[in-house]
């Protein structure tokens, strides 16, 4: 049986093409990766991508906060946590020796009037805003190890968070969507102009990634109605200009998202990742009723490794991947990524485990 490269096996499976297996491809923790290093398992600082045999790999080469001179103006700092400000006027807590997300502690957008006269003006698509040669090493590692190669940003509605917060975002959404609209509008022009300096100066990748968390535990953060007035018309943009690239368009949304995917089909999405289990979603659900017009990669429930129990880990992958492989669009990933109470053996095993699954008889 022919055995396709990454780039072949992505590419196909975003377009629902005949493969030879279902596709590879995971996010691992930081701590993880530490853990398994100082086990021997990972020589240091190897490739992950290269390591584990994913199908993709990618890189994000963007800055796209308000002022690029400031990284992270420290206010506070102890042994366990430091406190800072961000170059989006964002003061922010971070725990010291953890993988963690950083806890919000006030911003300095709240409204139009801080976003017009104090962010707006900086957010220009200047090219100290792009890693370029960064971009270039992982363009050309991929492309040695023939790897689907993925150029991965932020969205609209993931800049629109970073700046000003769920709460404050959303509530602009409900009364002031003149302010919410005007942001989706120049974000998403940035990053349209971004990629056309990247695209043209350090070639193009083989896709496009973006970060888009919309939902969370059983219900999306805004209602499909919303989605298509507010949030579309960015994703529209950026999506179509990466499809006028002949590009595919993956999209990460955790949490509950079922509801806005009709309308992130219309905006250009091929294939969604992520489908967190804990959150409501259905990987074999969508994929019955989606499948026909979305690639998927994820909804295998992270959870189920914690214990490192391989009767556990059977019996999830079982249960879905006959199902989810039957459209050729299919992405084997976990939910989530893989946290570091989870052993090497056991990850390696549901690698072999899933893929096996995962090849097609006939091809």
């Amino acid at each position: 049986m022919e055995v396709l490269t990454g780039i072949e096996r992505i590419g196909r499976i975003i377009r629902r093409e005949p493969v030879d297996r279902i596709g590879l491809y995971e996010h691992i923790w930081d701590e993880t990766i530490v853990k398994w290093t100082q086990e021997g398992h990972l020589k240091e600082k190897e490739p992950l991508s290269v390591h584990f045999g994913f199908d993709l790999d990618g890189f994000n080469p963007f800055k796209l906060i308000a002022d690029t001179g400031i990284d992270k103006k420290i206010i506070e700092e102890t042994d366990e946590a430091v406190l800072y400000e961000d170059g989006n006027g964002v003061i922010q807590k971070r725990l010291k020796n953890v993988t963690n997300v950083p806890q919000w502690v006030d911003f300095k957008v709240k409204g139009y009037r801080e976003w017009e006269s104090e962010i707006k003006p900086l957010l220009k698509p200047d090219k100290c805003r792009l890693d370029m040669e960064g971009y270039r090493k992982a363009r050309e590692s991929a492309r040695k190890n023939n790897q689907f190669f993925v150029c991965s940003s932020m969205n609209v509605f993931e800049l629109m968070r970073a700046l000003c917060g769920h709460e404050c975002m959303l509530v602009g959404m409900a009364l002031e969507p003149e302010w919410i609209k005007d942001m989706v509008d120049v974000y998403s022009q940035l990053i349209v102009d971004l990629m056309e300096i990247l695209f043209s100066e350090a070639g193009q990748p083989d896709g496009v990634w973006f970060y888009e968390d919309m939902g969370f535990k059983e219900h999306p953060f805004i209602s499909p109605a919303m989605y298509r007035e507010i949030i579309q018309p960015g994703h529209r943009k950026t999506m179509q200009f990466a499809h006028s690239r002949k590009l595919p368009v993956i999209c990460h949304s955790c949490g509950m998202v079922e509801p806005l995917i009709p309308g992130m089909i219309e905006s250009g999405v091929d294939c969604l990742q992520a489908m967190e289990v804990k959150a409501g979603m259905n990987v074999v659900e969508l994929s019955r009723k989606y499948g026909k017009y979305l690639s998927l990669m994820g909804g295998i429930d992270v959870r189920v490794l914690f214990e490192n129990n391989r009767q556990e880990i059977d019996a999830e992958l079982e249960s879905k991947i006959p199902v989810v492989m039957g459209n050729y669009g299919y992405v084997l990933h976990t939910d989530h990524s893989i946290p570091g109470n989870v052993e090497y053996d056991t990850y390696e095993y549901f690698i072999k485990k899933g893929l096996e699954l995962g090849t097609y008889k006939t091809f």
